[in-house]
């Protein structure tokens, strides 16, 4: 083509040039949006963190001890398990086969010695008891004829002996009144020895009743009532199960002590007279300070584990027969055996409340609902709990057991050991 003069147009190239304000405004846009959406998500992946951080956990945590005079300067030989088990236990039966007619105990009464504590039908007993009765008074009564005829016969013995030596009576009269009176004198002690069978009895239908009444050998407290009115009981088992072998069973609260078996790998460590700290499973925070009674002199071969016993130095009511107990047997004072007093303690802790992080020991204390991080020098072991010698007060609530991933500053929902 050609323009009205006649020449050839050119192509304008500075028409197709960018405007380089058109240009890098595109470019920059992009960019901006990319920046947004990132600091977008940083900050949504910032408050997921935060979230995480700062949710509740739930925690368990036990109160530190102070440091009881059992634990000053004494260190743990050895630990064993147990049971309280009390010296004197009885299973109360009667005597005789019967049916109860009354029981008077229930579960954890105290009874004394010699306290009525069933009553078997004695129907029977009593009846033989009135027979023997009569009968002995029934004798006796004969017995009072028999002695006024034997007076009556030595009487006419002497008068017969006087007309005799008169020459009045014969020999035979003599000997006639004589036979008399010594016949009458033997029945006499026949029938003062059917007086004294007659006593024995009666004494055996006294013995009988006497058996129908259950009573307490010892004094202490009913643990299990295992009869009631209108069974059967008999001192030895009988036939189907219908007939009980006992009445109750008590237990001497005065006599309860601790039974644990000890390896006999340490048997060694203990001694009679050692000092001990038991710990009742269901008074985890109570320290009980007791002493070595016994060693019992065998071995379980099964086990090979030796029996030993402790008695607590003081009883109290919420010891029971049968608890589960933790013994930690000690050791004598350091001042003693002429070593170094170990360093006081500030605080006793159970050991699991100790972490280690880091390789650094500490524990985490609750405090208004939020955790700290205490770095803490543990001391001996005492049972399950652990010295503290620095970094720990009596009082402080510390936890133990929660999740693995604790730290400084969260928040926590704590629940008191045993529900405390």
């Amino acid at each position: 083509m050609t323009n009205g003069t006649g020449e050839t147009p050119r192509p304008d190239l500075a028409k197709l040039r960018i405007d380089d304000r058109q240009r890098g405004r595109r470019p920059a846009g992009r960019w901006l949006l990319g920046l947004a959406g990132a600091v977008v998500v940083i900050a949504a992946a910032g408050g997921a963190v935060s979230l995480w951080r700062d949710r509740t956990v739930t925690v368990t945590v036990a109160a530190a001890q102070a440091p009881g005079p059992t634990a000053d300067a004494r260190v743990t030989l050895l630990n064993a398990s147990g049971y309280v088990t009390p010296r004197r236990r009885a299973t109360v039966a009667a005597k005789i086969t019967g049916k109860v007619t009354g029981v008077y105990i229930d579960e954890g009464m105290r009874v004394q010695q010699g306290q009525l504590l069933a009553q078997l039908d004695d129907t029977d007993d009593r009846v033989a008891l009135a027979t023997a009765r009569a009968d002995r008074n029934a004798t006796a009564a004969g017995l009072g004829q028999l002695r006024v005829e034997l007076a009556n016969a030595r009487r006419e013995l002497a008068r017969t002996e006087g007309l005799v030596k008169a020459g009045i009576q014969t020999e035979e009269a003599l000997d006639t009144a004589r036979t008399a009176a010594e016949s009458l004198q033997a029945q006499i002690a026949a029938t003062e020895a059917q007086v004294k069978a007659a006593d024995a009895r009666i004494a055996v239908a006294e013995q009988n009743i006497a058996n129908c009444r259950v009573v307490a050998p010892f004094t202490g407290m009913v643990v299990s009532k295992d009869a009631q009115p209108g069974e059967m009981v008999s001192p030895i088992s009988a036939g189907g199960g219908y007939t009980r072998t006992g009445i109750a069973t008590i237990v001497d609260m005065t006599s309860l002590e601790i039974e644990v078996d000890v390896n006999e790998n340490y048997i060694a460590r203990v001694t009679p007279g050692q000092p001990v700290v038991a710990t009742l499973d269901a008074y985890p925070d109570w320290q009980i300070p007791g002493r070595v009674r016994a060693i019992i002199p065998t071995a379980d071969r099964e086990k090979g584990t030796v029996k030993v016993r402790a008695t607590f130095d003081h009883l109290d009511p919420r010891i029971l027969p049968d608890m589960g107990v933790k013994v930690a047997f000690l050791g004598a004072d350091a001042a003693a055996t002429g070593g170094a007093p170990p360093p006081a303690a500030e605080a006793l802790v159970p050991a699991a409340a100790i972490r280690t992080v880091g390789g650094t020991p500490v524990v985490f204390r609750v405090r208004d609902g939020v955790l700290e991080r205490r770095a803490v020098r543990p001391g001996r072991t005492l049972g399950d709990r652990v010295e503290i010698l620095a970094g720990i007060a009596p009082g402080d609530l510390v936890v133990t057991a929660g999740p693995a991933a604790l730290r400084d500053g969260q928040p926590v929902s704590a629940t008191r050991t045993g529900g405390q």
